[in-house]
């Protein structure tokens, strides 16, 4: 990675565009950029706070060796970083987010984001269809299952799948469901919503099992640390967590192993989107594509843990040990995404609703 141009560069070369501009009788236009962006080889990626060191590995170093361009990391929560885009205004401060699906969504309701340009993408038409839903301004290269993690050594693999042994009072103090807070939360809602109600959105009835759920349930966790220590020092024997958190558990050859859900399997995605104000759209398309190709998609999956979304990538064993044919084709394996709209209008009303209704019993 390196660092930005540095600003003497920047102020001479500013100056010799305005004399010259001046000579020919032009006058310089503030932020006129198809120049900028042809010229301008460095790029801002913003990321998760975990896992840098890898996706470094993975992805950035090998796409600034093949491309020439040149990239700085910026990183913080989905919120923080979101947050941080709204403040900075006409300023972006990134040229690519990668961000998870809820804060994507957010973030294009109040027109943060701008559409990518497919044109630039080529490696768009090969990605499966989910990862280009329309309803996002930018792609998913990654995506996040929600199932069951569970110890091996106190539950079988059916027994965990099925979501009413929360109620069950044989495990009573002996379970975590996750906060409304966290991925998790909103995708263990929905597979309870249309597992007992009508549909995925259906929160009157999974909140009403969810709540009687409740008072069985040892603790409602906020982190991935959280509930792998529950399970590792066995105060818990099943949670609803999402797939990646499994893996370096089965690897240490922990007595812990993920399922699916029976009924009720949603999953989340990460999109790469391109900010409203992004300074250098060109290197973000360019970033973006390189992203959703094979190469990388096979190293992230190897380095990183992420899933790929491009069929061509290959998984390594480890991934397909714990979630089987959803490493590869998550669809083919009962798995949906929600509508992201109906999130976005409710996620507050129904955060409100889960700490009264829910965790608060």
């Amino acid at each position: 990675m390196s660092s930005r141009i540095p600003v003497r560069a920047l102020a001479t070369a500013a100056a010799l565009l305005t004399s010259t501009a001046l000579l020919v009788g032009c006058s310089a236009t503030p932020g006129a950029s198809n120049g900028g962006d042809d010229d301008n080889k460095t790029i801002v990626v913003s990321t998760f706070p975990f896992g840098v060191d890898e996706v470094t590995k993975a992805i950035i170093t090998p796409f600034e060796k093949a491309t020439g361009y040149k990239v700085e990391v910026d990183t913080g929560s989905n919120s923080e970083r979101l947050s941080k885009l709204e403040l900075n205004g006409k300023r972006a401060g990134a040229d690519v987010m990668l961000i998870s699906d809820y804060y994507a969504a957010l973030g294009q309701s109040k027109n943060l984001f701008q559409k990518v340009d497919e044109a630039q993408l080529p490696n768009l038409a090969k990605i499966a269809v989910f990862a280009k839903e329309k309803q996002y301004d930018g792609p998913a290269y990654s995506y996040q299952l929600n199932g069951m993690l569970y110890r091996t050594d106190k539950l079988d693999e059916a027994t965990a799948a099925k979501w009413d042994m929360f109620g069950d009072a044989a495990y009573k103090g002996k379970l975590a469901l996750p906060d409304f807070s966290v991925t998790a939360g909103q995708l263990t809602v929905s597979g309870v919503a249309e597992s007992v109600g009508k549909d995925a959105y259906d929160v009157d009835a999974a909140f009403k099992t969810l709540g009687e759920w409740a008072p069985g349930v040892l603790q409602f966790y906020k982190s991935s640390t959280e509930v792998t220590n529950l399970l590792l020092q066995g105060e818990i024997v099943n949670a609803p967590a999402l797939s990646g958190f499994a893996t370096s558990l089965v690897e240490a050859g922990e007595p812990i192993a993920w399922t699916p859900p029976a009924t009720g399997k949603f999953m989340a995605t990460n999109r790469a989107m391109i900010p409203a104000n992004a300074e250098n759209v060109k290197g973000a398309h360019a970033f973006i594509n390189y992203l959703l190709g094979a190469e990388a998609q096979t190293s992230s999956a190897k380095i990183v843990g992420d899933l790929p979304v491009n069929p061509e990538a290959s998984v390594p064993e480890n991934l397909t040990k714990i979630v089987g044919q959803a490493a590869t084709d998550p669809i083919g394996a009962g798995y949906k995404t929600l509508d992201i709209s109906v999130i976005v209008k409710n996620r507050t009303e129904w955060t409100d609703r889960f700490a009264r209704e829910v965790a608060t019993r």
